[in-house]
């Protein structure tokens, strides 16, 4: 992992804390939130104010994430909602973070040029012991104060001078008056500088939870399903009809395919397929010659040809099925028939323009595990875990790919890979080979059950 975060592709983007004015305020929200400290002068924290580095001192990595509900979070500045979300337990918990603190950015902006801001994303449940529970989650409510309590005694005291005002006799009840200075004291003038935190309700669509070894759950759309990492079977009794499994790979795509959640990559608008065949066919030839103990660095075109055809009689069904499919796009061959038990079915696979897109893209990422750049973009964590047990070749290379074809240009890579540009259709004449897509679907080979 030294290498990953070295190379800034772990723990990359984490707000520096070191000022010791932000120290102490950290220390006064997270005894505000938990009761303990931090003795560290200095400490990088994610969106949510969580920090690798206290929870190795407190040996304890959630102790912002009790339960792997009711997430607690501080924040120190508005610039955390640049930093990633370290530790997630639920997919949307970032969306819902940086949606807080841009809907409230002013507030949130004025509130921590004095103080942290400390509070919780708030279920309608505190522990999820079943499956079943999960299904109780409709939406999020955000609590938020400084540990001072600024928010707090602000709603006083607009009550306290509402009160005031609409008295008769309010300037001469001297218990009120001294009440609503006091209040003061620890408000502010809310009259110069009002704070007031709005949008802070969110509904919770659909989402991946890390609970239950993995778990993505489709409720909202037109055919709902829930998708195991484990049996579907273990999930017991759950309030919806379709419940799959990796394994279950016909069902899986159907579902895709039904609720219109998925296109293929050689018709997707904006995107060069036959190069990103290739770098998919390059991950997967990687992955095949790491075993063998071959020099893995500086690797060119031609060296990977080489490398394939060395590892011809070990390449993996995802390959065949790839390359055929890569003849097809770039040479004019014949169109490949890949059905959706055929292991390279997914890798052909992005997610369509649906507010779902990146949960269908993190979904299609575990179902194509050899195509590593999709892998680290949509679903870190099953990255990182994969990473620990590769052989440092294949290590080393993925690394310096990532660095070279990814870090350099997050945001255009992203566009180029999972964008997705209008369609101008209407206004050129139509591909060949878009309109053979269009007419058998993604492949046409979805087994109707």
């Amino acid at each position: 992992m030294k290498r990953l975060i070295e190379r800034g592709l772990m723990y990359g983007n984490l707000l520096h804390v070191s000022a010791p004015a932000l120290v102490e305020r950290y220390n006064r929200a997270l005894r505000h939130l938990t009761g303990k400290q931090t003795a560290l002068a200095d400490f990088h924290v994610d969106i949510s104010g969580y920090s690798p580095e206290i929870g190795d001192e407190l040996g304890d990595h959630y102790y912002l994430n009790h339960n792997g509900v009711n997430r607690q979070f501080i924040l120190l500045s508005t610039e955390q909602k640049r930093a990633p979300l370290l530790n997630a337990t639920f997919s949307s918990s970032r969306k819902i973070l940086r949606g807080f603190i841009d809907a409230n950015d002013s507030q949130l902006f004025a509130l921590t040029a004095t103080d942290a801001v400390a509070g919780e994303l708030v279920n309608s449940v505190l522990q999820i012991a079943e499956p079943a529970r999960l299904f109780d989650l409709h939406k999020v409510e955000i609590e938020a104060d400084t540990p001072g309590g600024r928010l707090r005694h602000s709603d006083e005291l607009a009550g306290l001078v509402h009160r005031f005002r609409t008295k008769e006799d309010g300037w001469f009840d001297d218990d009120l008056i001294t009440r609503m200075i006091a209040v003061a004291g620890r408000s502010g003038d809310i009259t110069r500088n009002p704070v007031q935190l709005k949008s802070t309700e969110f509904e919770l669509g659909n989402f991946w939870t890390a609970l239950f070894d993995g778990l993505y759950l489709f409720k909202t759309v037109t055919y709902p399903a829930a998708i195991s990492i484990r049996d579907a079977s273990a999930l017991g009794p759950i309030p919806i009809d379709n419940a799959f499994d990796l394994g279950d790979r016909n069902s899986i795509a159907r579902f895709l395919e039904r609720n219109g959640l998925v296109e293929a990559i050689v018709k997707a608008p904006g995107l060069d397929a036959v190069a990103v065949l290739r770098q998919k066919l390059d991950f997967i030839v990687i992955d095949t010659a790491a075993g063998s103990g071959l020099d893995l660095s500086g690797l060119n075109r031609s060296d990977m040809r080489r490398l394939a055809r060395q590892s011809a009689d070990r390449l993996p069904l995802e390959y065949h099925g790839l390359a055929a499919l890569l003849n097809w796009a770039a040479n004019g061959g014949g169109w490949p028939r890949i059905t959706s038990e055929h292991p390279a079915y997914f890798y052909t696979l992005r997610a369509a323009d649906t507010e779902d897109r990146d949960l269908v893209n993190m979904l299609l990422a575990e179902l194509s595990p050899l195509d590593l750049r999709q892998l680290f973009i949509c679903h870190k964590d099953l990255f990182y875990r994969q990473y620990a047990a590769w052989p440092d070749a294949k290590k080393a290379f993925v690394v310096e790919f990532l660095v070279r074809e990814y870090q350099v240009d997050k945001a255009g890579a992203r566009a180029s890979l999972f964008g997705h540009e209008p369609d101008m259709s209407g206004e050129t004449p139509p591909d060949p080979a878009a309109e053979m897509v269009r007419r058998v679907g993604p492949w046409g080979a979805v087994r109707r059950g």
